[in-house]
């Protein structure tokens, strides 16, 4: 047994009767927002979470409890089981999840799209008001969109402006009842014997589904392994993704996948991931005449990106697990297997971008300037 600093258990009386007496084995690896610990009841390994750090610790620990809830109505399981729950002290005690490597490395996309899918069906309109609704992007990210291309001296076209005013209003989450993850990140998907396994539901809402499949052209939007996937992988994870939800609902996703992307571009504030989703957008402009203001900004704003700041590259692609590539392998989400340490997530969010390159942009009054993350 290994007991350090910060392995206290914060196990109440009640939890204590229902599984036992707990052995610490480690503390886990986790984001600053909360506590892990690996421990055992009766030699059966399990996971423990507190919630912690902020105002908003009471919600957090309140969405993720419930998206767990409702996301055990899905066969295969697609998250841990809850074992046990103390809500004055923000505890759960969670299954202890096995990492497998059974299936191929260059199936991980389309898995964790399948599993995506199920996640999404999980809930229905008689959901409504269990977990808050997904914030879309609204006036603020289509201002800060047009800044910067104005910030550039991109030309910015007349009806730039009713097209962003019109995407706000075809994403909006009202119209979706999927039970979103609210961070779906590699390192917040675990492969299992069973399939992938979602952990870390903190920021869980209702929305439209297609706003988290989306993050596979996008390249992890919120996650720190912004990657590219390849266009053979990324058709077929797109492809499950459907297939799957139609198998479940009988229906096709509601919303337009495109508009899911360009929402994700213009809420979006780092340059070389943002980079990549302009290029993503841009492509949309052909087909989806509703997007060709923003297509055309983006096309060109790209363009002004790589010939102003030569060492922007592309993201690294992967066909597997983002987060299992070059060394920025994570730890399993919640520290429930023993794979390498992942970078501190309050520095790694900030995207697995190439050494040396500069990411954040501020617009100010005058020529654009680049500031370090």
């Amino acid at each position: 047994m290994r007991v350090g600093p910060g392995s206290r258990l914060p196990l109440g009386e009640t939890l204590q009767a229902a599984l036992g007496p707990a052995t610490v084995v480690r503390r886990q690896s986790s984001s600053p927002r909360s506590r892990v610990w690996l421990v055992e009841f009766g030699g059966a390994p399990a996971i423990v979470k507190q919630i912690t750090g902020g105002s908003d610790a009471g919600e957090r620990y309140a969405r993720e409890r419930t998206a767990l809830r409702l996301a055990r109505r899905v066969r295969p399981y697609v998250v841990p089981d809850v074992l046990g729950a103390d809500p004055d002290a923000r505890v759960l005690v969670l299954e202890y999840l096995t990492a497998s490597t059974r299936r191929p490395a260059g199936a991980w996309m389309t898995d964790f799209a399948t599993a995506l899918a199920r996640l999404h069906t999980a809930t229905g309109p008689s959901d409504t008001g269990a977990l808050p609704t997904w914030t879309a992007p609204g006036e603020a990210d289509a201002r800060s969109f047009t800044d910067l291309a104005r910030g550039l001296d991109v030309p910015v076209p007349a009806g730039l402006a009713r097209c962003l005013a019109d995407l706000a209003r075809r994403l909006d989450p009202a119209a979706g009842h999927a039970l979103l993850h609210g961070d779906p990140c590699p390192d917040n998907a675990m492969p299992t014997s069973d399939g992938i396994r979602f952990v870390d539901l903190e920021q869980a809402a209702l929305g439209r589904g297609l706003t988290e499949l989306a993050y596979l052209r996008m390249g992890f939007p919120t996650c720190w392994c912004a990657t590219s996937v390849p266009a053979p992988v990324l058709e077929e994870a797109e492809a499950a993704y459907r297939s799957t939800w139609r198998s479940i609902t009988g229906t096709d996703p509601p919303g337009d996948l495109a508009d899911a992307c360009a929402g994700w571009l213009i809420r979006g504030d780092t340059l070389v991931e943002r980079a990549h989703r302009l290029a993503v957008v841009a492509a949309f402009g052909a087909d989806h005449p509703e997007l060709a203001s923003v297509a055309e900004v983006s096309s060109d704003l790209r363009d002004r990106l790589l010939a102003r700041w030569a060492d922007i590259r592309p993201l690294p692609a992967a066909e597997g697990n983002p987060s299992a590539t070059g060394d920025h392998s994570p730890a399993a989400a919640g520290g429930q297997a023993p794979v390498p340490q992942r970078p501190n997530r309050s520095v790694a969010r900030k995207g697995c971008r190439p050494a040396g390159v500069r990411t954040s942009m501020v617009i100010q009054r005058g020529p654009a300037t680049m500031t370090p993350m």
